[in-house]
Order: C-alpha cells, then sequence, then structure tokens
C-alpha cells in the first residue's frame, strides 16, 4: 500500500512537472532561424543567424510580445536546398514556431516555399532576389530587380560609360532570372546582342583564371566594358583573386556585385578591389543615428569590434520589427491575422528613412551604389533621392510586364493578369 500511494505520488509530480513544463513552454513564442550555418552559404549566412538572435534579445529585454518572452529555434540547412524544406517543416510542424526569418539563395527559397503554402506559415527573406514571384505567405524584404539590378546597370551605363556587358553568375535560379531581365533591359536600350556576355559557373567554384581571361577579352575590343556579378557564396573570393591577380582594375573593367558585401570583403585582400562596386540597400558606412546605434549594438552583442554589418542584415532588422508590430496590431501571432496586418507597416531602415511594406508583399528601399575602399567598407557613390517600392514582377519580360500583386481584399492576388483580368499561377 505504502508504494502504491509513493508510486501515485511521484506520478503525481511527474505530472506536476510536466504540466509545469508545458505550461512554460506555452509561455513562450518561437521564432524560426533557418540559415545555413556550414556549407558553401554559411559565409553569408551564418551572421544572419546571430543577427536574428541579437534582434530577439533586444526585443526580449523589452518585455517581449503579447505578455511573452520570445525563443529563438535555430536550425542548420548546411547549404542543402532539399534540406531547407525538411527544416523548414520541422520548424513549423514540431517547433510550432510563430514565423521564420531566413534563407540566402533563390533555390533554397524555392524549396521551402511549398511548405510555407501547404502549413500556412510565415517566411521573411532578407536577401535580394530575381522577382517573379509573390507568395501569401512570403515577404520580400531583400531588394528585387527595380531596386538594384536596374540601377546598378543604369548607374554604369550613365555615370561609367559602359556599353559592353558581361553577365557572371553562379548556376541556378536568381543568377538566370536576373540576367535574363538584364539582357532584355539592355537590348531594349539598344544594346546589341554581341555586346553581352553571359557566363554560370557552379556553387563553390574555385578556378577563375580561364574565366577572367574571358572577361579581360571581351573587355579589350574597343568599347568600355563592365561585369555584373551575380556569383554567390564562397566562390567571390577566388573571383576576387583571380582578378587582382591578372591585373583587371576598377578603371579598366569594373565589377558590380549584387552578393558581395561587408561580409564577403572581410575574408578578402581588398587592396587589388578598389574602386569596384556593389549596389546594395544598405552599407555599413551609411551615416545616420539609427545606422550607429544598429553597429553598436551589434558590437555589442557579438563582443567583437571588428564584426561588420550589411544588407541582409539590414533585411532582418525590417523584417523582424515589421513582424514585431503586426503582431502587436494583430493582437495574435496567427498568420493570416498577421499577413493582413503587415501590410502598410512602416519601420525604421538603417539610412536614416522608413521601409513600408507593400500590398504586394515587398518593401521600399533606398538604392545605393558603393566603391570598395581598402579597408573593406564601401563609399556610397551614387544613391536614389527617396525610397523604390519593389516589383514582384518585371516590367522587361514577356509573361511577366502584365502581372500584378496586391494581396489585399478584394484582390488578395499575388499573380493577377491586368489583361485577361484572370488570377493565375502557383503563387496565388
Amino acid at each position: 500500500m505504502r508504494m502504491k500511494k509513493l508510486a501515485a505520488g511521484v506520478a503525481l509530480g511527474l505530472g506536476a512537472s510536466v504540466l509545469s513544463f508545458s505550461a512554460l513552454a506555452a509561455e513562450t513564442i518561437k521564432v524560426g532561424v533557418l540559415h545555413s550555418l556550414s556549407g558553401t552559404m554559411a559565409i553569408s549566412e551564418t551572421t544572419l543567424k546571430d543577427t536574428m538572435l541579437m534582434l530577439i534579445d533586444e526585443q526580449n529585454k523589452k518585455g517581449g510580445l503579447l505578455g511573452k518572452q520570445l525563443e529563438a529555434v535555430v536550425v542548420d540547412p548546411a547549404s542543402n536546398w532539399p534540406l531547407f524544406a525538411e527544416k523548414a517543416r520541422e520548424l513549423i510542424e514540431k517547433d510550432k514556431v510563430s514565423a521564420v526569418f531566413g534563407c540566402w539563395t533563390s533555390v533554397s527559397r524555392k524549396s521551402v516555399l511549398p511548405v510555407f503554402e501547404e502549413l500556412d506559415s510565415l517566411l521573411f527573406y532578407p536577401v535580394q532576389y530575381e522577382g517573379e514571384e509573390s507568395s501569401k505567405n512570403v515577404f520580400y524584404t531583400g531588394a528585387a530587380p527595380n531596386q538594384q539590378a536596374i540601377p546598378a546597370v543604369d548607374y554604369l551605363k550613365n555615370e561609367l560609360g559602359v556599353e559592353r556587358w558581361v553577365l557572371a553568375g553562379t548556376d541556378y535560379v536568381y543568377p538566370r532570372t536576373t540576367n535574363k531581365i538584364l539582357e532584355a533591359y539592355l537590348k531594349s536600350m539598344g544594346v546589341a546582342e554581341e555586346d553581352i556576355l553571359i557566363n554560370y559557373t557552379p556553387f563553390g567554384h574555385s578556378d577563375w583564371q580561364s574565366i577572367v581571361s574571358d572577361i579581360k577579352k571581351f573587355g579589350s575590343e574597343g568599347k568600355k566594358t563592365a561585369v555584373v556579378s551575380t556569383i554567390n557564396g564562397d566562390a567571390n573570393v577566388p573571383f576576387y583573386k583571380e582578378l587582382g591577380a591578372q591585373g583587371v582594375t576598377a578603371d579598366d573593367i569594373p565589377v558590380v556585385a549584387f552578393s558581395v558585401g561587408e561580409e564577403e570583403l572581410a575574408g578578402i585582400d581588398t587592396a587589388p578591389l578598389v574602386g569596384h562596386l556593389a549596389a546594395w540597400n544598405y552599407f555599413m558606412s551609411v551615416d545616420s543615428e539609427q545606422n550607429d546605434e544598429f553597429i553598436e549594438s551589434w558590437h555589442k552583442f557579438i563582443k567583437n569590434e571588428d564584426r561588420v554589418t550589411n544588407d541582409p542584415m539590414e533585411a532582418h532588422y525590417i523584417g523582424f520589427n515589421m513582424w514585431v508590430e503586426a503582431v502587436k496590431k494583430a493582437g495574435t501571432t496567427d498568420p493570416d491575422a498577421v499577413q493582413d496586418a503587415l501590410i502598410g507597416i512602416a519601420v525604421p531602415n538603417l539610412t536614416g528613412g522608413y521601409a513600408t511594406m507593400m500590398p504586394n508583399h515587398h518593401i521600399s528601399k533606398p538604392v545605393l551604389i558603393g566603391e570598395i575602399q581598402d579597408d573593406g567598407q564601401f563609399a556610397v557613390v551614387s544613391s536614389t533621392p527617396g525610397t523604390v517600392v519593389g516589383d514582384a514582377w518585371s516590367n522587361y519580360l514577356e509573361g511577366s510586364k502584365d502581372i500584378i500583386s496586391d494581396w489585399r481584399a478584394p484582390l488578395s492576388c499575388g499573380n493577377y493578369n491586368v489583361k485577361t483580368g484572370k488570377c493565375s499561377g502557383q503563387n496565388f
């Protein structure tokens, strides 16, 4: 009898402990962090994981959200595109996260997209991309082509007199689609086909000698030439080293990159790269009170004064703060309610202005062209006078220029053809 009572008491105690643990778990709002911490993309994505941890920590110090503390759930999809989908499903179904912040490459975003749509969860995507997509479940806080690629080409053409174009990219959806848009745009301005050279290399490509030789030859035929680079990940390191080794300077053939920022330059001898360019919507060197505070918070959190900030970090800063404000507005983390609340939300960016979430789930951003300095920072040489609204669909591609995205009722469509009056495609 005594043993039975003891067992009953232990069971009751265990039950109370489980109940207490469950109650405690229910008192946190879980936030998914889906970034590669290993593999070819770790060079870029690890910092974004750290950024999310900082933002969540800061929000918790402010009292959390809806009376609860936020809890980061970090996973490593390891630069493995199918694994991104598995990890996304795990975050949503097993960990019960309220939203996910993550992905870098478009192929990783494409991999997880069906999961977020099937399970009706939210993804905040912080990196420039090729457009041609608008999902109810994705909020695109990085640049669309009209907020980065098109203005970069305009700068090269109008300010540097470029007439020949090398479109060099990693072989996956973002570079191929972006270059398809840029090729159409260049031809619409009268650039001849023979003045456009397009080249693709695999992820992690390391032998750039022959490709850089081809670029030099292409640029030696009497017309000012530039490289528009959509090379991603750690392949950038040997690419820039080979440019320096073969004496390709910014005066001869300037390179403008869309995936090289302060973090990538931190591991490179930048001396041979001075004068080459990058197009982003934020640089660490931007002079604003908001940016100074962000950099100070970052250095304090990461405990390293030498760590840099970059554009995708700002995109997470904007996206996270938009999500926080939308949850407050909706009074819940329910995805449908937060989706509706997000449209129209405006929060400070780091350049001294505001970013607004538009009905097409893209945000307004300034466009900056930066020139690489010998300290690995960028000097801003061009900027738009105000912010530019991101386009989900390109004005330069057949099949896209007649499509708009508007997730407000009554349209509630990401792929609406204004000529046929129909909402179609997989992202609607």
